[in-house]
């Protein structure tokens, strides 16, 4: 699919050093767009900018008459990274205020930073559930807020968040990740129906091979540090970005994206005792 619509937009991405984020703006920057990426790793950020500058949008050297400095300096100008750690406010202030300086308007926001979980729920320590609710909801709510002058404005504003098919059932060893990732969809959609020119896209994945449970924490705190079958098995990150990307350029409200685990979805809502059996016994790894 062409991402014209993206063409020139100005669009923030949360996550963009890893995952889905890091897919989704590849495919931003062969649509051109003026990127702003956020994410706790600056050498991978750093690497993820490199990229951006050799895919679709670099092509703007060949497109101008500007010598090759020059021509580099705009490229790196439309591809902007900033180290941010969503679970620090102090961090998100720091962004905010440099934002705010360079007098910058979002088009798209899209917020994709988040960890997950391998623990059972009575043996997770009260400041790992903390950490995750500060990561995956209270960072995302934080920059919201510190960024209302914007979305009060009457210029429109698409705002797509990454939730989780786990924000929208209870999964074993995922208390507090599940929990981070329901809590999404109740703000989120309020903030949506009080202003007419937000608009909200929920992506909701299912298992999609990224990195994401080796970063996953356990009832310590400390690093799972493992790839999950499920994880490996599942869908191509590329194709998750393909699909989310669509869904957000045609303002669908809320966009499923995965393989057969998408099926629990209904089951939950249509047979919810069948949901209890299957997710009991299922592998959460």
């Amino acid at each position: 699919m062409n991402f014209k619509k993206f063409e020139h937009k100005n669009i923030l991405v949360t996550g963009a050093s890893s995952g889905i984020g890091e897919a989704i703006t590849y495919l931003l920057a062969q649509a051109d767009a003026n990127l702003y990426l956020a994410g706790r790793d600056w050498k991978k950020l750093s690497v993820v900018r490199e990229k951006c500058m050799q895919s679709g949008s670099a092509d703007a050297s060949s497109k101008s008459d500007l010598d090759t400095d020059k021509a580099d300096a705009a490229i790196t100008d439309k591809v902007q990274i900033f180290q941010v750690d969503f679970s620090d406010t102090s961090s998100i202030d720091n962004f905010v205020s440099d934002i705010t300086g360079k007098n910058i308007f979002f088009d798209y926001i899209i917020l994709n930073a988040g960890i997950s979980q391998r623990a059972l729920t009575l043996d997770t320590d009260f400041e790992v559930d903390r950490k995750i609710m500060d990561t995956n909801y209270f960072g995302p709510v934080y920059l919201t807020k510190k960024l209302s002058g914007m979305l009060k404005s009457d210029q429109m504003v698409h705002i797509a968040v990454t939730s989780s098919i786990s924000g929208l059932f209870g999964y074993p060893l995922r208390s507090a990740y599940c929990a981070s990732k329901h809590a999404l969809f109740g703000f989120f959609e309020s903030l949506e129906l009080e202003y007419e020119n937000i608009k909200v896209t929920f992506l909701i994945p299912g298992r999609i091979n990224t990195p994401i449970s080796k970063s996953a924490v356990l009832g310590d705190g400390s690093a799972y540090a493992k790839m999950d079958s499920g994880q490996a098995d599942g869908m191509d990150v590329n194709k998750c970005a393909r699909i989310a990307l669509r869904a957000i350029a045609k303002g669908k409200h809320r966009k499923l994206i995965g393989g057969k685990e998408l099926l629990m979805v209904y089951i939950k809502k249509f047979v919810p005792s069948l949901f209890f059996k299957i997710a009991r016994n299922i592998s959460a790894t």
